[in-house]
């Protein structure tokens, strides 16, 4: 089966509105264009130079610009070296400038590399050919899937070669007694979805970037993501990898089992590893069965505290069934309004909450939630909320009893709660937390950052640095996961100062380590966060890192610049 790819533009185009454009499907472009190219020069290289079309938007500042790195000694790419990859993978090399605009660009617009080059291939052994030469040739190479990535580890720094896994999208074989999914690295998690969902099960994983993002990028950074509350880290869901090494090497663990205690499990190296250790072809995972139930609670808290208190009950009360418990802040609610004119289905306030249950039984998670409302507002830790469920939909308030959808109740006791009524749906709701990312992208300039931070203290760090920025940010704003204590934090200005970068780090990494926190939840290290990896990791653990890399990519040519800090 192929999966059909949700082109990774659809979900930028509101992000930089106009400035990408459409091109014609994508072509091999290394034939030498002779006498087209002026002054006689042939070959796309040559071509290249004289080109009209910047092969990098001119309004995103070059990474070797915005930031201190220097370029390693590796080999620049020749018309050899075309020759030779138009070889490997016929009709799949991609040199025109307007073609890899999008891939030199990261998703947040904020890092962008001058590759000239990019390579489709379509199975692990044209991978394995492709590193095997880059090996031999001393060329770097960028992997990239989805590049819907935060820390710019998906985008080259220089000029390295993108190995694109956007046509490795075949599913190999799916399970429905165990539910395990076998597939290629370039399935596009949205895809993967609606597949296993059509035989009534469901990816463990859920990301507001789920209709671009790749399976094998997801696995290659550890993504947490939405369900990681009910269905714990890839690191457990799965059960085994294919990975081409960097000298060509086919690593074949794609195993299907859920247990095997023989020897190290060496695809652990690979989960979050960011393609600086080898580059994911294929991957297995564990699929839970889909809930026969499912409901979505969007209620207002007056304070964090309330909104700690509220956590605590909730898994108390709906034990087994929650599968989300999502928080943001009043600031996210104005810019969800404000850039995108979402409107929200409760009354103001500090906090919002997204409470999600998911189950096999209708009736027995209905009365749970009823139970777990009337229990939060009657104490006034919630003061409004909305109820959205498979069938219908409800809503609540602090003055009114629940009403679920099963439930007749007199008209006269509810008739207050019916005033203005609107049905919302779950998706609805979902979006006003997922879409945060879109709005706070059309604020201005967004600082980025991904902690995980003890839930007592999970919020501390936002009105701390507002109080430390004053007028230098329009937004500081802070959602997330409260279920993982993952806090994202986010500073939105109208363009990128220097200054302010240094106003906010390493103070945010210091504050996060001060709290035996982690600099990064659930987004990895990519190329901003690398030096700052010792916030989070002891020295001897770095080296051990530093050293796994040596061993396993001597030549330092997967994804250079990334993960790993600088080294003197």
């Amino acid at each position: 089966m192929v999966l059909c790819h949700v082109p990774r533009w659809s979900v930028r185009l509101w992000a930089c509105p106009g400035w990408w454009r459409p091109t014609s499907t994508l072509r091999a472009l290394v034939r030498p264009r002779g006498p087209g190219c002026p002054g006689g020069a042939s070959g796309p290289l040559a071509c290249r130079m004289f080109s009209k079309v910047s092969s990098c938007p001119p309004e995103v500042m070059l990474t070797q610009e915005r930031y201190p790195v220097q370029r390693l000694p590796f080999s620049v790419v020749s018309e050899e070296d075309l020759a030779a990859f138009e070889h490997m993978v016929p009709g799949r090399v991609v040199t025109d400038p307007e073609e890899l605009e999008v891939s030199n660009v990261d998703w947040l617009r904020t890092a962008r590399g001058c590759s000239k080059v990019l390579l489709r291939p379509r199975t692990s052994e044209e991978v394995s050919r492709i590193l095997r030469y880059c090996h031999e040739r001393n060329l770097a190479v960028t992997p990239q899937g989805g590049n819907t990535g935060l820390v710019g580890g998906s985008v080259p720094v220089f000029d390295e070669i993108i190995l694109s896994t956007a046509l490795m999208n075949q599913v190999t074989s799916f399970n429905s007694v165990s539910g395990i999914l076998t597939c290629q690295a370039g399935c596009v998690l949205e895809g993967l979805s609606r597949y296993v969902q059509e035989q009534d099960f469901v990816m463990p994983l859920d990301l507001g970037a789920k209709g671009s993002c790749h399976i094998g990028g997801n696995v290659a950074t550890n993504a947490g993501g939405l369900r990681f509350l009910r269905y714990g880290s890839l690191r457990g869901t799965v059960l085994g990898l294919e990975v081409v090494l960097a000298d060509g090497t086919v690593l074949d663990c794609l195993t299907s089992l859920r247990k095997d205690n023989t020897g190290y499990d060496l695809k652990q190296l690979f989960i979050g590893s960011e393609g600086t250790l080898g580059v994911i072809t294929a991957v297995s995972i564990l699929c839970p069965p889909r809930p026969k139930a499912v409901n979505v609670a969007f209620l207002g808290c007056p304070g964090f505290a309330e909104v700690l208190q509220t956590f605590s009950t909730c898994r108390g009360m709906l034990g087994e069934v929650l599968s989300a418990f999502e928080f943001m802040d009043a600031e996210c609610m104005q810019l969800v309004q404000q850039h995108l004119h979402l409107a929200s289905p409760v009354q103001e306030s500090a906090f919002y909450l997204l409470v999600e249950t998911s189950g096999s039984s209708t009736g027995h998670d209905a009365e749970k939630l009823g139970c777990f409302l009337e229990q939060v507002l009657g104490s006034g830790l919630v003061t409004d909320g909305t109820v959205a469920t498979d069938e219908s939909k409800a809503q609540v308030d602090a003055r009114a009893r629940l009403v679920m959808p099963e439930q007749r109740v007199p008209v006269p006791a509810c008739s207050r709660m019916f005033q203005g009524w609107r049905a919302w749906s779950r998706g609805a709701l979902w979006a006003l937390r997922e879409r945060i990312t879109e709005a706070l992208s059309r604020d201005g300039y967004v600082y980025k950052y991904d902690v995980s931070l003890p839930v007592e203290r999970l919020y501390d760090l936002v009105p701390d640095l507002r109080a430390r920025l004053g007028s230098q940010a329009r937004h500081v704003v802070g959602y997330g996961h409260l279920g993982d204590g993952n806090l994202h934090l986010n500073v939105t200005v109208d363009a990128f100062s220097t200054a302010l970068l240094d106003t906010l780090e390493p103070y945010v990494y210091a504050w996060t380590a001060g709290q035996r926190g982690s600099i990064s939840a659930e987004h990895g290290l990519g190329f901003r966060k690398r030096d700052a990896l010792g916030y989070s990791k002891p020295p001897h653990a770095v080296q051990l890192m530093q050293q796994l890399k040596a061993l396993l990519d001597p030549k330092g040519i997967l994804n250079p610049y990334k993960m790993l800090p600088t080294q003197a």
